[in-house]
């Protein structure tokens, strides 16, 4: 609930369509992607694009983008601006590196030798100020803040034994990964073509999902349904909404081809030798939809375990387990299944105050929680609480929520963190405070529970976390005839823990 408070949050977004079959297509692709998007709204909130094409020239692209949700950017009048098309990519936008404009809002475009492309980038670059240097020595003006359009620039550059006449993308893709190691999943637009790509560590999200006719998405035979087309997304969280059906994750250092007639694997970049993988381990924890799948599993069956795990580690005399709504819910289950103990709700809350509802006065100021949550007493009064929280990042959250319940008749609140301190800022992606402000390594840090008023706190372990998170990847590739194949496209299991560990997957540049 804290990370929703103080505005920690994923950069970024992508998604994008492409009809099968016969073109023009009957499929309504700038619609498809529009609500492709909305299902990836928690990961920005800030402003949005999308780049349609009829795929027969790379000139005729046709963009919107603005300021604020999808559903007020991408209204009747602007979709009209995307037709006819069979075929786009769309984002939608937090910043964290780049300012807050309109001029930052992807995806970008760009005119190169072989026609235009479209970009779409979730993820931040480690050595962008290298790269911007770079650029900028060989004349390339750069007319944004983003780091995205570095790599929109990069893919513009005509690779050395590429010929006038025929655009070499994996040349060009695999020469971007080269410049840059992490941090990125991009989706590039060309022509008729939608190119997904994830760079070697694998460390932002990407995964593919078929479209099915509708009336086939519940049905048994719905394998041998017909494909109406293809899309991908950061997240899969959005495929149901727009009838698609999940297909696979997109594999890191994987350079893929979606095109009308097919998916394709053009290339796969490895990392260098005995690195593991680095998927952002924060992405269970926080980031993603419950109900996305990520690595082969369900994000909401790995924040249960967290609560498992938590219950192992640290278990409380207690009366019943709640949390704050909602984000800690999974975890919160997973804890009281394991100590036998009953979930129970104790808060619940008024959807309708948002950050931007009021510039409140000095009287709301001090009603704080109290204006956000309503308190369902009648559960707890006389009782001893154990709340799961997804994380305590500064403390100044969760603090006015346990004065709260006490004041409410909680005889006793305990505190349980269902991941591990955050102690380092993070360079690929998440808007994280500085390090002077968590709270982890503040001097209130070893006397939590008397700061913020609890009986007691404890975290999860990062051993804890990282086993909850691998235990059914590592079951599940034990189980696979095609483990060695398997092995040898995907390598070793890692997840990146730097914002909690202070180990960064690769040497950082500045």
């Amino acid at each position: 609930m804290e990370l929703e408070e103080l505005g920690i949050r994923e950069e970024c977004g992508v998604f994008g369509c492409i009809a099968s079959g016969v073109w023009p297509t009957e499929l309504d692709v700038p619609h498809v992607i529009t609500l492709g998007l909305v299902g990836l709204q928690h990961r920005g909130q800030e402003s949005a694009g999308i780049v349609t094409s009829d795929g027969e020239s790379s000139q005729a692209f046709k963009v919107h983008k603005g300021m604020g949700l999808i559903n007020h950017v991408f209204n009747a009048d602007s979709l009209k601006k995307l037709y006819v098309s069979n075929l786009g990519i769309g984002h939608t936008r937090y910043s964290t590196s780049g300012i807050s404009e309109l001029q930052n809002c992807q995806p970008f475009v760009v005119e190169t030798l072989h026609g235009k492309i479209a970009v779409a980038h979730n993820g931040e670059l480690t050595n962008a100020v290298q790269l911007r240097r770079k650029l900028m020595r060989h004349g390339v003006g750069l007319s944004t803040s983003s780091d995205s359009e570095l790599i929109t620039q990069l893919l513009a550059f005509t690779p050395p034994l590429e010929n006038d006449d025929t655009a070499d993308w994996v040349a060009r893709i695999k020469n971007l990964m080269n410049e840059t190691p992490t941090s990125y999943s991009l989706l590039i637009m060309h022509k008729d073509i939608i190119y997904a790509v994830r760079d070697p560590y694998g460390n932002r999200p990407l995964c593919i999902g078929r479209l099915i006719p509708v009336g086939d998405m519940n049905g048994k035979g719905k394998d041998n349904s017909e494909t109406e087309g293809w899309v991908v997304s950061s997240e899969s969280c959005s495929f149901l909404s727009i009838g698609a059906e999940y297909y696979r994750e997109v594999l890191p250092g994987e350079i893929v081809k979606i095109s009308r007639y097919d998916v394709q694997t053009l290339d796969v970049v490895p990392r260098p030798e005995g690195d593991p993988s680095a998927f952002c381990i924060f992405e269970y924890v926080y980031f993603a939809r419950p109900d996305s799948i990520f690595e082969g599993q369900m994000v909401y069956s790995v924040r249960r375990r967290c609560g498992q795990q938590l219950a192992i580690e640290a278990p409380v005399e207690a009366d019943l387990v709640s949390t704050v709504p909602e984000s800690a819910t999974p975890a919160a289950l997973g804890y009281a299944q394991k100590c036998g103990l009953p979930y129970v709700e104790v808060l619940c809350k008024n959807r309708y105050v948002g950050r931007t509802f009021i510039q409140p006065n000095m009287r709301l100021r001090q009603l704080g929680v109290a204006k956000k949550f309503g308190v369902l007493s009648d559960n707890f009064k006389g009782k001893r609480v154990v709340i799961i929280d997804d994380s305590i990042v500064r403390g100044n959250t969760i603090s006015p929520i346990i004065k709260l319940l006490r004041e409410s008749g909680a005889k006793e609140v305990h505190i349980r963190v269902a991941s591990p301190p955050i102690r380092f800022p993070c360079y690929m992606g998440i808007n994280i405070p500085t390090k002077e402000e968590l709270i982890a390594n503040r001097p209130e840090f070893h006397d939590l529970a008397n700061y913020i008023g609890a009986d007691s706190v404890v975290y999860l372990s990062v051993e804890g976390l990282v086993s909850s998170v691998q235990e059914s990847i590592k079951a599940r590739q034990e189980n696979e005839n095609s483990l060695k194949t398997q092995k040898s496209r995907v390598g070793k299991i890692g997840h990146c823990t730097a914002c909690l560990t202070g180990e960064y997957p690769v040497e950082l540049e500045w």
